[in-house]
């Protein structure tokens, strides 16, 4: 498995509208694609969003990075979208979990 987690803040004045159609778009285009295993999105309250995308190997997660819609749309995030971001990426975490009423 190979996770990618996306920190970001939006810069004020962004077109929310586009960026949420954006968003939505490569939701969407990314678990079409070889290897995809799950994707989920949170908002703080202070504007801060966190992502999370889970892959079957780094060479899919890579594969997805340099897919051509997705470099557009990174491109439109860095002009029009965030004022910073980070990215966390980890093959093979250590993943540990919890589910009650399982032994």
């Amino acid at each position: 498995m190979y996770v990618n987690v996306f920190r970001s803040h939006k810069h004020e004045g962004h077109d929310a509208a586009r960026y949420a159609a954006d968003a939505e778009a490569m939701r969407a285009l990314a678990e079409t694609q070889p290897g995809f295993i799950s994707f989920k999105s949170f908002a703080a309250p202070d504007g801060e969003t966190l992502s999370m995308s889970e892959w079957e190997s780094e060479e899919h997660a890579r594969a997805w990075q340099r897919h051509a819609a997705h470099i557009a749309v990174q491109g439109r995030g860095r002009a029009d979208y965030y004022e910073s971001y980070t990215v966390y990426s980890c093959a093979e975490p250590e993943v540990r979990r919890f589910k009650r009423n399982e032994p």
